[in-house]
């Protein structure tokens, strides 16, 4: 049986807060609905199948206990330049050398191979994203 993952549920304290970071991010909004005290905001990232959701009423995790959704990126640089440009705090790009060599190491990985390039940045209640750079996808992908 087929099944997407469609959305995911981001704890935010302040919806109109988080509302204005993920439009600075560039993310479509797709629906802002309230009724009494429910209310439940979707934003998309241009070009992804699934979506985000931020609200009241949707959800009793702890604001900010999010950690590390996958962005995937084709250019780690350019999408971080992208986000710099739009006003958003982000880590400077790092690589892991591979296991057992500590890390994270400053720049892209060397030959920029697929997985291998990453930054951060975080909503304003702490909920933290990392932008992976995937030219190649491994097979079965």
């Amino acid at each position: 049986m087929e099944m997407k993952l469609e959305v995911i549920v981001v704890p935010v304290s302040d919806v109109d807060r988080a509302k204005a970071f993920y439009e600075k991010l560039g993310w479509r909004l797709d629906i802002d609905y309230s009724k009494d005290a429910f209310r439940v905001v979707q934003f998309t990232p241009d070009g992804s199948a699934a979506s985000i959701h931020i609200g009241n009423g949707i959800t009793s995790a702890a604001p900010g206990s999010v950690q590390n959704l996958y962005l995937v990126v084709r250019d780690i640089q350019e999408a971080r330049a992208d986000l710099v440009s739009r006003g958003i705090d982000v880590s400077e790009v790092f690589h892991f050398a591979g296991l057992g060599v500590p890390g994270p190491l400053p720049g892209p990985a060397p030959e920029r191979q697929s997985y291998a390039s990453l930054a951060t940045f975080s909503d304003p209640d702490g909920n933290t994203y990392l932008l992976q750079e995937i030219t190649q996808r491994l097979p079965g992908r």
